[in-house]
């Protein structure tokens, strides 16, 4: 299909699949209760509307004369096409949203590259679509409809960070990688970064070690139902490694993220919650698998 036919057509197909509404984020500030500079990399490739997409063929998008498409109805076509298989279209479809400064686009792009959903892993391309999103809203209101597309992709630029990226000049970085995570976690309030940050503190990775700062921010991440996090603190206040121990405590925790796994489905990287429940269970004395019980209790009747 010639691009202009692809892209004219798009205000014809039925707008049948959409982003479900953003999540609301609390927007909660660090424990610490500083605000975070988000240590942004330099521009390394030329601005997104410049860049060839390599599975595509026609002329570019930007060179396309003006339709009346609105971008969100562009993007909700190209997630429908993508599902329908049609992956050059639906990929065109974003890549006009994405042009005309749609967030869910840009995530939405980002995402496809980096987990090769329907096309190969490009974690270049993956990376400058994440990081031209977090340069236009790194302090867009948390509570704006677009606000988990850029959280997420402060986390996901986190995690590029701490490996790197092959074949390029993302070097692994924890220090940037924490000042990522950090920022969605205190800014957003995303509960994935939250963990992050919580874990770095415990490793002392791109931070100096903190157990008391990873326990509050593992706890703040707990609270929101991230599971690895109610696991981790779990584990720490069970054994009371670095922090005061908190038997019983610390099997609810461990209680909470194992019924998660059980009702969610547990994948290859849930095994050690499980394990280290397991594990915690069988050391613990009646007592205090009574009292962990009883917070249990109280955990559910709040969730009602």
């Amino acid at each position: 299909m010639r691009t202009s036919n692809a892209v004219v057509s798009l205000g014809l197909i039925g707008l049948a699949f959409g982003f479900s509404p953003a999540a609301s984020f609390d927007g909660r500030r660090t424990p610490e209760m500083a605000p975070v500079a988000v240590p942004l990399p330099p521009a390394r490739r030329a601005p997104l509307a410049a860049v060839p997409h390599g599975a595509s063929t026609g002329p570019a998008l930007s060179s396309v004369p003006p339709v009346a498409v609105k971008p969100f109805d562009a993007l909700r076509s190209g997630n429908r096409m993508l599902r329908e298989g049609r992956i050059d279209q639906g990929l065109l479809a974003l890549e006009y949203a994405a042009e005309r400064g749609l967030p869910s686009a840009i995530w939405k792009l980002g995402r496809i590259y980096a987990d090769g959903d329907g096309v190969g892993v490009d974690e270049k391309r993956a990376f400058e679509y994440f990081r031209n999103l977090t340069k236009a809203h790194a302090y867009d209101p948390p509570g704006t409809p677009h606000a988990r597309f850029v959280a997420n992709a402060f986390v996901t630029l986190g995690h590029f960070y701490l490996k790197g990226i092959s074949g390029s000049d993302v070097r692994p970085d924890p220090v940037v990688a924490h000042g990522m995570f950090r920022h969605a976690a205190s800014y957003f309030g995303d509960p994935e970064a939250q963990y992050q940050v919580g874990r770095m503190y415990l490793e002392g990775a791109g931070t100096p070690k903190d157990a008391v700062q990873a326990s509050r921010w593992l706890r703040l991440a707990a609270d929101m139902g991230q599971r690895n996090a109610q696991a981790l603190l779990g584990a720490m206040l069970f054994k009371g490694k670095d922090v005061s121990r908190q038997a019983a405590m610390g099997l609810f925790w461990l209680t909470v993220a194992k019924d998660a796994v059980a009702k969610e489905g547990a994948g290859p990287d849930d095994k050690w919650i499980t394990d280290t429940y397991s594990s915690a269970f069988a050391q613990a004395t009646e007592d205090e698998r009574v009292l962990a019980h009883a917070y249990l209790e109280g955990w559910m009747r709040k969730r009602r």
